[in-house]
């Protein structure tokens, strides 16, 4: 590592601390405020994500949506982005007594009907709302979930967030542990949160129509889940207007067996995808558009 990049993260580190701090000791609202105007101060000091977001945007709607829409799309993604961020690292302190109590949910009778089947559930979820609340959020009901992530650029950045997610009774399962693990969490009959709308090199992939555009898309989750004969269970917690939270299940992706795995591997990744791109299409503004979803080529 350089000493320039050192120094950048270490700048980033003491910054990000500094802001867990002040959210951690500052009322619910007033961290909102500090979140929301930080996702603000983002968007408008860099125009190279401006311009992510508008050429993704353009990719997908085209002239459907004008210039200042896609504007108005991107500004309000940063700042939901800041107020999630201001309750996710509030977790430790206040997830209880504070957020968990502005979390109203919708299908909750599909996860526990999934659950109860004892083969497992894949809670299927993308960066779309607070994903790190709707993990949380299950967990807090009762159930034994665990988060598969990636690890971070900067160890000490990785550990302040698996450490954020333990504090609420999360299992933490790294990409790089030994993909036996899952498989015995799931066999198990327990609960598995995966985001599968990146296009990542770092996994298998294959490619699915995205918003009409074939996209590099997260495979493993669909081979493991078809293996245990675990239930693929669309998922998202939504923030609402007046700082809220709304968690949504969608009903179960149903899957006739081909009796081909590929085929079946396939079939479920296109499904959980269109179900996600529904559920993105109703709430643009909660959806990391300036990610190259489209990045890979076929």
């Amino acid at each position: 590592m350089t000493i320039r990049k050192k120094i950048k993260h270490d700048i980033t580190y003491c910054l990000i601390r500094l802001f867990m701090a002040l959210c951690n000791i500052l009322p619910r609202n007033a961290a909102m405020f500090v979140g929301a105007w930080l996702g603000l101060a983002a968007w408008k000091l860099i125009p190279r994500e401006q311009h992510r977001v508008h050429r993704h945007l353009s990719l997908v709607y085209q002239d459907d949506i004008n210039y200042e829409q896609k504007r108005n799309i991107g500004r309000s993604f940063f700042i939901n982005s800041g107020k999630n961020l201001a309750d996710v690292v509030r977790f430790r302190r206040h997830f209880a007594t504070e957020i968990r109590p502005l979390i109203s949910v919708e299908g909750l009778e599909h996860w526990e009907a999934a659950y109860r089947r004892g083969r497992g559930v894949l809670g299927v979820a993308g960066h779309l709302g607070n994903f790190e609340l709707l993990a949380a959020y299950v967990q807090s009901l009762g159930y034994d979930i665990a988060v598969i992530g990636r690890e971070m650029y900067d160890p000490r950045l990785d550990k302040l967030l698996v450490e954020n997610r333990l504090a609420v009774g999360l299992t933490n399962i790294a990409t790089s542990d030994s993909p036996r693990r899952l498989l015995a969490w799931l066999r198990s009959g327990k609960g598995v949160g995966v985001l599968i709308d990146t296009d990542s090199p770092r996994v298998r992939g294959i490619f699915v129509p995205v918003f009409g555009r074939l996209a590099n898309t997260p495979v493993g989750q669909s081979m493991i889940g078809l293996k245990t004969g675990s239930a693929f269970l669309p998922s998202a917690c939504l923030r609402t207007p007046d700082n809220r939270y709304r968690v949504v299940f969608k009903p179960p992706i149903e899957l006739k067996p081909s009796g081909d795995f590929e085929t079946d591997v396939y079939q479920v990744t296109l499904k959980c995808t269109k179900a996600l791109e529904e559920i993105i299409e109703e709430h643009k503004e909660q959806w990391i558009w300036l990610h190259n979803r489209w990045r890979t080529k076929v």
